[in-house]
This record gives C-alpha cells, structure tokens and sequence, in this order.
C-alpha cells in the first residue's frame, strides 16, 4: 500500500498545492480541514479515493489525532493572518502546531514539515510573530528533525497580496498604502510546496528561509500590480501612527460586534509586522540548499491577474489593435 500524507490545512493557499504535488508522487493524501464540504475540491489531484478530506479542528486533541491515525508523515500549513473569535494567534499557531508535533511523536509518526512564516520572532512586537516562534518551538520540541520553512510573502493564482492590491485598484484613484517602504521578497507557491514535498519524502530537515529572487518594497510591489492590470493609482504612503488608529478601531469594532464582523482591512498586529523587513536572512538554509531555482513574480502574476484589468481578457486584443495601421 502506498504511503499516507495527513496535511493539516491541505485545502489553503499553501497545503492544495502541496497536496497535489504528493498526490503526484503517488502518495496517499488525506486533506485535514475544518469543514471537508468546502474542500472537496481536493479530490481530482489524485485518482479515485487518493485524496480525501477529513474533518479536522486544529485545536482538540482527539480530531488532530483521528486524521493522522496511519500517517507516514504530517505538514502543518494552518495559520491565520487575523485573530477571530477562538482561532487567536496562540491557539492556532503556537498550541495548533505544538499538538501536531507532540501528537505526531506520540503516534510513531516519524516525519513533519512545519510552514512557519518569514519573521518568526519570539521578541517581536506582533502577536502573529511571536505565535509563530512558539509554533516552532513546540514542534522542534517534540519532532527535533522535522522540517520549518520561513517563507516570505507568498504569490500565487489564490493570493492574498497582489489579488488584495488588484481589487482595491477598482475602488478608486487612489490606493493607501501602509509601510510602502518595507521589503518583502516574494515567493511563490509553487515553489513552497516543492520544497515541503522534499521534507515528507525525507530529504531534507532543519530550518529554511524561502525569498523569491526579487526584494522589492511593498510601493514597488504594488505598482507592479499596477502595471500588469492596466491601472495608474496614486499611491499614498500612510504613516504608521495613522494605521495604528485605523487598526485600532477596525480591531474595536470587532470585539463591539462579538465577532460578527471580522477585521479583514487592517489589523494593529499587522501594522506592527509591516514595521519590519520580511526578506531571507542568509543566516538559514535556503532554495539553494534544496536544488531549487525560485520563479520571479514577473513570470506568473499576469497569468492570473488579467482579471482585474479594465477591460478584463479583452485589453490584449485592444492593445493589439491600437498597434494596427491604415
């Protein structure tokens, strides 16, 4: 019988990517989610029965448990970017993928990939970088050879940032901006997902900070963005004790309404993360260390950022036809 991959999260941006990749590897998959309904599409990467989501919640032990019964080896890809209601950043990102890792220990399961995140910092002034340091703590705790990959921000066809940026562009001529001078190095998806794939097959443990080959500022992202839709926005850099308030209130706002409303604009968390660089240290293992060669934004954003152009799949043609002469 072929091997079984339990991959917490396995429907998210990161994990369905990872999914399909073990899926052509011939692993069986077996997708752990919140609500298996709405991950069903999982099921073609493989063939019938190869890929299968179960219902999972990161914060009981006994669910975390049942979905890795049998597994050969475990990946964590759950993360939240904002706390809402119960899923807070220590619940989520600290004790999520510290019963992961003890569980996983407990059961025999010899192999685990962690997706951390670029930035994980135990002294950090953010709540979600601080989780995520003591997410990694608490896996190395228990699973001393397992794999934590630090990726910077990620791209990709279901991406938070340049699809994020792309719809803000048709709400006006303006496009406010929040830490336009902070450096990120974009990486994308599909590299992430081959670099898990490396650690669940056993070939490569410890710590690895995963950038793109691009640092670029977050303006520089953004007009990238820009460009590849079509779109010229005036972007307007504010300071960061202007977002703090907005933050503030958003977050207020919030707990006002018991959560009904979840702060999806900006959080004063986030304000704090986008004080900081979010770039590879060179102090880690990297792509290099794992044979891979990243892809630079350039060659896929425009894949699947067409959409939000003015005139959507048609402005090719009519950029086409405006080369045409008499």
């Amino acid at each position: 019988m072929s091997k079984l991959v339990t991959i917490y999260g396995g429907s998210g941006f990161v994990g369905r990517h990872i999914a399909g990749r073990m899926a052509k590897q011939g692993w069986r998959v077996r997708v752990a989610v919140r609500r298996p309904n709405e991950a069903m599409f999982v099921k073609p990467y493989g063939v019938v029965g190869q890929v299968e989501p179960v219902a999972c919640n990161i914060r009981d032990d006994a669910s975390v448990l049942a979905a890795m019964q049998g597994a050969d080896a475990v990946v964590n890809c759950v993360g939240v970017l904002g706390e809402h209601r119960k899923n807070s950043f220590d619940a989520v990102q600290a004790e999520g993928a510290e019963r992961i890792a003890r569980l996983a220990a407990s059961t025999g399961v010899t192999t685990m990939v962690h997706v951390s995140a670029l930035g994980a910092d135990a002294n950090s002034a953010s709540g979600y970088a601080v989780s995520k340091a003591a997410g990694e703590d608490g896996v190395l705790r228990h699973m001393p050879d397992a794999m934590i990959l630090r990726p910077s921000v990620i791209f990709g066809p279901d991406d938070g940032v340049f699809n994020k940026f792309a719809g803000m562009s048709r709400m006006g001529p303006i496009l406010p901006l929040v830490g336009a001078e902070t450096k990120f190095q974009p990486v994308y998806v599909e590299d992430v997902a081959a670099a898990a794939v490396q650690g669940v097959l056993g070939q490569a443990h410890g710590l690895y900070e995963l950038g793109g080959p691009d640092v670029v500022t977050l303006r520089e992202l953004v007009q990238e963005t820009m460009d590849v839709i079509h779109r010229r926005r005036l972007l307007l850099n504010l300071p960061f004790w202007v977002a703090s308030i907005m933050g503030a209130a958003f977050d207020l706002g919030s707990k006002i309404l018991l959560g009904m409303f979840e702060n999806k604009i900006i959080t004063r968390d986030q304000v704090r993360l986008l004080r900081s660089d979010n770039v590879v240290s060179g102090d880690a293992k990297g792509f290099a260390d794992l044979g891979i060669k990243p892809i630079a934004t350039e060659a896929v954003i425009s894949d699947y950022l067409w959409r939000f152009r003015p005139s959507g799949q048609y402005d090719a043609i009519k950029d086409s036809a405006k080369n045409l002469r008499a």
